[in-house]
């Protein structure tokens, strides 16, 4: 939880060292070496840690819907239909590797122009630009398979403007070894890395190795349906490797990138420091997954989620406007009724504040389409009479207005930026009244990798050996480290109805409550049945799936990633079952996206044709579904269960 003020000095040389056009693939790559300006390692560096961004804005935009609801753990805001085939490409994140990629190479070519003194000096901020290209590296292959890492972004240096693809296979290989170099390196009493240099781990090479060498079980859970057999001896090595690995809240690696906004209002500064500027991607929560984490009170709801508009003020307003609310939501709420016969809200029943405010979008097919009143409240537009019987009017009876039941996905824990939308900044008002949250941008903190998430990957290795007593110590371990992250995640991006974040409880101050973790929440979340460690094998092993995922809420590829390689969750599961639709069979669900076109003009043509080739895939581009996308795999998910199959064990 860590800011630095290098981040906004090596914007400078970032600016001019990382400027490039929009041109084909890898002459935007490999730049013309009159085109690089040297710089110091260190501020490399921080460029490097400038560019490290793994959920830019177009993976949002374009990705995260599709990928939350083929993996049955999410939706978009338009509800389950045709939409869940429109794929679009993703311009963004399968690339990002290249930005720090590029940078890195500027590095070690820098790298190898100093005496061996200056190298002991230099090596450590080398291998952390390297750690966070692997990092990306994975994102990349995980949606598109081979990609070119070995030889690209070299030309600068000698290399080729068009390098060759590279396997899954050999660079998993290959990361794993840069890993282990990473952490000789950060082990080492030679290397140093100053404090002040750098954002990540504050210049704690302890913590740098622990993420260097936690960062191998994120490759070895991709390597379970190809080589499960490495898989468990890459999981035994990181368990038993002297450096430890990422296992108590400090490990987590959680960070924002710079606190002091420069003057003017530059794009590429702004940022990096609050995410990116361009609205919010309408992914919910479904009533699946919501129902689950709220009826095993599940803290971490309130940290993934927004609570939805119907605080008590709007149900008075309907209630004086003698106007119905939804019964799901009337139900948790105690109230009178007068002799007029209108009602007046008491107080919160059932589980209260804040627990009431989250419910789910339906999952009902089509259900957006329906015009006859049965989704009304989660489609109003679609219905005849919205205007009278659903909307509230100021006193003029004008300023029609109304409020969303279901929850979003919480923008605020992922850009921090202001907001324009009331769900989003404001409170819930009544049409005359108003009331605002913020209006302020806030340093956002970025969480890439937890001890919650190097914990629940060794439970399920410990599972996979059949060593459940192993496997509970994990398991146990990660929800409360979970739990624990993603409070501190709420608090440092203050977000909405966290307690430390000032007006937030103003408007509706009387029945309102905060978000933060409560005492005892966390053991109480482990005495639900569906959460204890308990049950069959299988059903351990499917807890400890369930839980990666949810831990993954605010990833969407982490939550694609997961569910492709598990199984889970199931669609015959007693825990938290899949919704099943007739009309998406599991065996129509992409598990890749589509290539694009290549460009006649495109000097990397044939390479890429060949590449393509090479692994089973047709060129594809986006639009409507394309069958092959649901039945050529990726070298890495050959042999996975089908989605909504579970595990085999």
């Amino acid at each position: 939880m860590k800011s630095n003020k290098l981040i906004m000095a090596a914007l400078a040389v970032g600016l001019t060292f990382t400027a490039t056009s929009c041109r084909d693939d890898f002459a935007e790559t490999n730049t013309n070496p009159s085109a690089v300006t040297k710089g110091e390692i260190s501020y490399l560096f921080a460029e490097a840690v400038n560019k490290f961004d793994p959920q830019p804005y177009l993976e949002y935009f374009y990705n995260a819907p599709m990928k939350y609801q083929w993996a049955g753990m999410g939706m978009s805001a338009s509800g389950a239909g045709e939409g869940i085939l429109t794929l679009t490409l993703d311009g963004d994140q399968s690339w990002q590797y290249q930005n720090v990629l590029r940078v890195l190479r500027a590095m070690e070519n820098q790298y190898e122009s100093l005496d061996d003194n200056q190298k002991k000096q230099q090596i450590g901020y080398v291998k952390g630009a390297q750690i966070m290209s692997i990092y990306l590296g994975l994102f990349g292959t995980d949606l598109y398979g081979d990609i070119p890492y070995k030889e690209a972004c070299k030309a600068a240096y000698g290399g080729t403007l068009t390098p060759g693809y590279d396997s899954v296979e050999s660079l998993y290989d290959l990361w794993l070894t840069q890993l282990d170099e990473c952490i000789s390196a950060f082990t080492s009493d030679d290397v140093i890395i100053k404090s002040e240099q750098d954002v990540v781990c504050g210049g704690d090479k302890a913590k740098w190795a622990k993420f260097a060498n936690s960062l191998k079980l994120k490759i070895a859970v991709r390597l379970l349906a190809q080589n499960p057999t490495k898989a468990k001896q890459i999981a035994a090595a990181v368990e038993s490797a002297s450096c430890g690995y990422m296992n108590t809240n400090s490990d987590d690696i959680l960070f924002n990138k710079g606190v002091n906004k420069l003057t003017g209002d530059d794009g590429y500064i702004n940022d990096r420091i609050y995410h990116w500027n361009n609205g919010f991607t309408g992914c919910v929560g479904s009533q699946s997954v919501i129902n689950f984490m709220v009826d095993n009170k599940d803290p971490r709801v309130r940290f993934f989620y927004t609570k939805n508009q119907w605080n008590s003020k709007i149900i008075q307003g309907y209630y004086d406007a003698g106007l119905e609310i939804p019964d799901f939501i009337e139900k948790n709420v105690e109230f009178t009724t007068g002799a007029d016969g209108k009602k007046k809200f008491v107080k919160w029943k059932g589980m209260g504040e804040p627990w009431v405010r989250y419910y789910g979008l339906t999952e009902d097919w089509n259900a957006q389409l329906d015009a006859t009143g049965k989704y009304k409240w989660y489609f109003p537009s679609q219905y005849a009479n919205a205007d009278k019987e659903l909307y509230l009017h100021n006193k003029e009876g004008k300023n029609p207005q109304g409020y969303t039941v279901y929850s979003t996905l919480n923008n605020m824990m992922i850009i921090g930026r202001s907001y324009s939308s009331a769900s989003q900044v404001e409170a819930a008002t009544l049409p005359d009244d108003t009331y605002t949250f913020t209006t302020k941008d806030r340093p956002w903190y970025g969480l890439y990798m937890s001890a919650a998430e190097t914990n629940l990957y060794l439970a399920e290795f410990a599972m996979l050996n059949n060593d459940e007593a192993k496997a509970k110590k994990y398991y146990d371990n990660a929800l409360a480290l979970s739990c624990n992250t993603y409070n501190t995640l709420a608090k440092d991006n203050q977000v909405a109805y966290y307690s430390t974040v000032t007006g937030c409880f103003g408007y509706d101050k009387e029945n309102e409550k905060p978000i933060d973790l409560q005492d005892g929440e966390i053991n109480n979340m482990m005495q639900s049945d569906k959460y204890a460690f308990t049950g069959t094998a299988a059903e351990k092993l499917e807890k400890i799936y369930i839980q990666e995922m949810l831990n993954f809420t605010l990833y969407p590829n982490e939550v694609f990633v997961t569910a492709r390689r598990s199984g889970y969750p199931s669609y015959n599961s007693t825990i938290l079952p899949r919704k099943s639709y007739s009309e998406v069979p599991a065996n129509k669900i992409p598990r890749r996206f589509p290539t694009g076109n290549i460009s006649e003009t495109d000097i990397m043509k044939g390479i890429k044709t060949e590449a393509y080739k090479a692994q089973g895939l047709t060129i594809t581009t986006s639009g409507l579904y394309n069958e092959v996308l649901a039945t050529e795999r990726l070298w890495q998910d050959q042999g996975a269960p089908a989605w909504g199959a579970g595990s085999a064990k």
